[in-house]
């Protein structure tokens, strides 16, 4: 995800995120967008079925009997 991110850019971002917060904000905003990150992690890892949910699934459909006819 951020490996066209340099060091440089880090240190640019940081930089400017001191100078807008300043230091007294800084911290809460860090921990605030962590939070945010990892709830957003948490919904999309949520979201998309597992491998075992997957094999459940697939164990549950019934298979098809070929002498039925599809209408």
């Amino acid at each position: 995800m951020f490996s066209q991110v340099g060091p440089l850019e880090i240190v640019l971002v940081a930089a400017i995120a001191l100078l807008v917060l300043g230091p007294k904000r800084l911290p809460g905003a860090a921990r605030s967008l962590g939070k945010g990150i990892r709830e957003f992690k948490q919904s999309v890892s949520d979201a998309v079925p597992s491998q075992d949910e997957l094999n459940a699934l697939v164990e549950a459909t019934p298979a098809e009997d070929p002498a039925v006819k599809k209408v």
